[in-house]
């Protein structure tokens, strides 16, 4: 199996590269190796490498800038998407795309399931959803799977924030009213790889047969403010940490140029019955991370 990944050096495609590279040929490229503003250049490269599997874990992920950035956000967000769809579906290979919950209000009061209406409240959001329409407008043989909350312990995620955060200060106040689940990269893209791996002889066919739309995340919801207990509780470092004091806050207290959703939490229970696999408990994974990486 020849893949293309598109991100590998973001957390999720650092993973992913990681977790498909078992499988077959594997070209992983970032931002830095191709320029997705470039759609030209980026047909070309793949029809160069004619593979059975695109990955798309490249996004513009920046939510407060997006705000002063759309056209930099739709164009990697929407239309290099849905030219790599429509070059997938050319050259009868697989299309896997990383989708968001920002794509919704965060206002249904419960767990979002795909048939849920969209309704985002940021270019982010918005120019994730513009690309998932234009994948499922392109059909042919494509996975988008929604996410929530993804973190790791390479770079900057709320989880190294966190932990930062509290070997500097005494006290720290985080929202406690911004709900989703948090997903740990590497669960998520081993989760990702195990499918793939069920279905190497005729992936294509796999895909096309099983194509469409799914959420996918840590299972499980938290505040950011539970998420910031465990992740203090669960630090194997805790003698650095000076912090004392972590107290509950609103997102009103905290103005950003981009509204976030409050209650964003996915509903995975599509994806766990048609494939019969799932991401482990957002606590089961946290700790995991903390105790593997730390």
């Amino acid at each position: 199996m020849k893949i293309v990944l598109f991100g590998n050096r973001g957390q999720l495609g650092w993973e992913l590269q990681r977790a498909l590279m078992p499988l077959g040929e594997l070209c992983a490229v970032d931002r830095e190796e191709l320029d997705l503003h470039n759609l030209g250049a980026l047909d070309v490269f793949l029809r160069d490498q004619r593979p059975q599997v695109i990955f798309n874990a490249s996004a513009y992920t920046a939510v407060d800038h997006a705000e002063s950035e759309q056209e930099l956000a739709f164009q990697i967000n929407e239309l290099a998407p849905r030219l790599m769809a429509e070059t997938a579906r050319s050259l009868r290979a697989a299309f896997i795309h990383i989708s968001t919950d920002y794509v919704f209000d965060g206002e249904l009061g419960r767990p979002y399931l795909e048939s849920d209406a969209t309704h985002p409240l940021n270019t982010y959001g918005r120019s994730k959803l513009a690309g998932e329409q234009a994948v499922q407008k392109t059909g042919g043989a494509y996975f988008i799977f929604r996410t929530a909350w993804v973190y790791s312990l390479r770079g900057d995620s709320f989880v190294t924030k966190v932990l930062a955060w509290a070997r500097k200060n005494t006290e720290l106040r985080i929202v406690d009213d911004q709900i989703s689940n948090p997903t740990w990269a590497r669960s998520l893209a081993e989760t990702l790889a195990i499918l793939l791996e069920r279905s190497r002889d005729g992936i294509y066919e796999f895909v096309e047969q099983n194509a469409g739309l799914y959420h996918l995340a840590g299972r499980g919801v938290a505040s950011r403010f539970e998420w910031a207990q465990q992740i203090l509780a669960f630090d194997p470092k805790r003698g650095e940490q000076l912090i004392h004091t972590l107290l509950p806050a609103s997102t009103a207290e905290f103005p950003t140029p981009a509204r976030r959703p409050l209650l964003s939490a996915l509903d995975c229970t599509f994806f766990e019955t048609k494939f019969g696999i799932s991401l482990a408990d957002w606590r089961q994974s946290l700790k995991l991370a903390l105790n593997e990486t730390l």
